[in-house]
């Protein structure tokens, strides 16, 4: 018989607390920003993390990478905050973004810090119509703005693939499996080209049904504290360190069965 071990239960139950109340904010941010009046409206977020941008600045501290995504690393920060607290890595993910809001407050979340390198893992919430109907061309157009920005400020950049999904819950109308192939094909063609180091964590969680391989999800979109800790750091930090040339060698540990 199989016992979970019980850091791993207390992991999976801060991650299914996480992710509901994860859901929860984000209806109730939705529901607040939809009653403002549309001139009211913070539509990409600046405030998210205006506070902490302004006490990193105050430190000095030069963050050796920034983490630019949506709730998936949002979560990954709130679940394994050692992961970035020791190797000095920033998350800058905000739930339910997409790629035009994430390049709209690139220069404040990113550029304005100056770190050494960013992380971009963007477009799932694109395909899943988050901001409405937007064509895969310009899903990756927007990865490419903030790519030029970044080499253009002197950052290095780590382009992550969009992780597989099989069914979005909130959009299950939608078949987005071929269309994240798609995306990723496209975002690798262009890291390659630029030289830029590429993360394919697609190949790395995929399933027979295109979807995120099941011991590494609840939800078909969100990782959980596994899957986290098994496949995404070591592959970022093994990237990350390649493109500064780093030793970066924190990764949450795993209990053991």
């Amino acid at each position: 018989m199989f016992l979970t071990p019980p850091l791993l239960l207390e992991d999976m139950k801060r991650f299914r607390l996480f992710y509901i109340v994860a859901l929860l904010c984000v209806c109730v941010c939705a529901y607040a920003q939809k009653s403002k009046p549309l001139t009211e409206r913070d539509w990409a977020r600046f405030g998210r993390y205006e506070k902490q941008n302004a006490e990193l600045l105050t430190s000095g501290v030069r963050p050796d990478a920034i983490f630019m995504g949506n709730s998936i690393t949002r979560g990954w920060e709130k679940i394994h905050p050692d992961f970035f607290k020791n190797n000095n890595f920033v998350g800058r993910g905000i739930s339910g973004q997409t790629t035009s809001h994430m390049l709209v407050r690139f220069r404040r979340d990113v550029l304005d810090l100056n770190p050494r390198a960013v992380v971009i893992m963007a477009g799932v919430n694109d395909i899943a119509r988050n901001n409405g109907i937007i064509s895969l061309e310009n899903i990756f157009g927007n990865i490419v703005s903030m790519c030029e920005l970044a080499k253009l400020h002197k950052i290095k950049v780590v382009l992550c693939s969009v992780m597989p999904v099989a069914e979005f819950r909130w959009r299950k109308e939608l078949s987005p499996a071929d269309d994240i192939i798609r995306l990723n094909a496209m975002i690798k063609e262009y890291a390659d080209k630029n030289h830029f180091t590429y993360v394919d964590y697609h190949s790395a969680l995929v399933d027979e049904r295109k979807g995120m391989n099941r011991k590494y999800h609840e939800d078909e979109v969100h990782p959980n504290s596994l899957c986290y800790a098994e496949v995404l750091e070591p592959m970022v930090l093994k990237a990350i360190n390649k493109t500064l040339k780093t030793k970066h060698s924190y990764t949450t540990p795993i209990p053991q069965n």
